[in-house]
């Protein structure tokens, strides 16, 4: 596996998943979620010449509980703070070049530890401040 998968619960309630990297050279395509998952997050590796041959996807309703989003850290080092039902701060990590993590549920903030470059994925349509509760700063 190309990244270290670590499942962050908050009680019994998956928060996040963390895909801390590690080199390790494969073929093909492996996801690191469950076919069931809201979001779906997978590498391919696949060697030159290699074809993936044209498809469409098709369009169909699909109830989401909850809005996910995924960062990956291009650069630098981001801690991130989990929070509970409560609002109250219940875990934190960091993560660092390469890491990726995927928020599933619950509340969650963010220092910058080190100066950092990162990509954001994220369900939408998201209307800002009217789909946000926020919380008190850290």
């Amino acid at each position: 596996m190309y990244f270290k998968i670590q499942n962050i619960k908050i009680g019994r309630e998956p928060v996040a998943k963390v895909f801390k990297y590690k080199k390790k050279k494969f073929k093909g395509i492996e996801f690191f979620t469950p076919k069931l998952e809201n979001f779906q997050i997978g590498l391919m590796n696949h060697p030159k010449n290699h074809v993936i041959n044209p498809h469409f996807h098709i369009n169909r309703k699909k109830t989401i509980k909850h809005m996910s989003e995924l960062l990956i850290i291009y650069s630098g080092k981001l801690k991130v703070y989990f929070y509970n039902k409560n609002k109250s701060r219940a875990k934190s990590l960091i993560l660092n070049k390469k890491d990726m993590i995927l928020l599933i549920s619950g509340g969650h903030g963010f220092k910058v530890l080190e100066k950092v470059e990162m990509l954001e994925i994220k369900q939408g349509p998201f209307l800002g401040d009217q789909d946000k509760i926020r919380l008190k700063k850290l």
